[in-house]
């Protein structure tokens, strides 16, 4: 499971999910908290990671920053840093690549806008965008995928399970890899989305940032996978 908002006291979340089986939970809160969840016991991914291990890039953290605080890995190519912070495909494999080289895990975003759904350019767009993480990551054991409807984060509105599954199906067809899916997840819809067969976790918005409604996504996950 992922996160990739952060509110909840990082102790408490690691108590609440503590002994839950059957799934596997990572929280990736803002960098200032990197810290307290590492402390805390739960396994901490940053939201952004830098392709140099060094160098003039003021603002950016490196994979070598982020592996000497504990951090296990990174989430890259989120929809809002596409959408806001220019990043591109070409970026988004670099940073992919560079993290994984360092040894972290990496959950990389993926995702058509509402536009390009309309004009029914899913597809392509899907196919572009793991092309260049593929051509620059291979199939790599820890490589996992984030299928992101960018029309379905923040406005309440939700892939249907169909829509979602159709779309897993795609982007396994085109890399063989984990898909989460992170679009306005819920504890009220999340085990109808984690019961598809190609769906094999969520990547958690606004719905992280309380202990009990993450933790039950959580649990909802492990169910499906019982």
């Amino acid at each position: 499971m992922g996160l990739d908002g952060w509110g909840p006291d990082p102790r408490a979340l690691a108590d609440r999910l503590n002994g839950l089986d059957g799934v596997d939970a990572i929280v990736a809160p803002p960098y200032t908290a990197l810290a307290a969840c590492v402390e805390a016991g739960l396994v901490t991914y940053a939201q952004n990671v830098h392709w140099e291990s060094e160098g003039p890039f003021t603002g950016e953290v490196s994979p070598p920053m982020l592996l000497a605080l504990g951090v296990r890995g990174a989430i890259v190519g989120h929809s809002e840093r596409r959408q806001y912070f220019c990043e591109t495909d070409t970026g988004v494999a670099r940073r992919s690549l560079a993290a994984l080289e360092a040894g972290l895990g990496v959950i990389a975003c993926i995702g058509e806008t509402r536009e390009e759904r309309d004009a029914g350019a899913t597809e392509t767009v899907l196919s572009v965008q793991v092309q260049a993480i593929g051509d620059a990551c291979g199939p790599h054991d820890r490589l996992v995928l984030a299928y992101e409807p960018v029309w379905a984060i923040g406005t309440g509105l939700t892939a249907t399970p169909e829509l979602a599954q159709q779309a897993h199906a795609f982007i396994k067809s085109l890399l063989d890899r984990p898909v989460l899916y992170g679009g306005s997840v819920k504890p009220d819809n999340a085990a109808e989305l984690l019961g598809q067969p190609g769906v094999d976790g969520a990547l958690v918005g606004g719905a992280s940032l309380e202990v009990d409604s993450f933790a039950a996504i959580c649990e909802a996950a492990a169910r499906s996978r019982s």
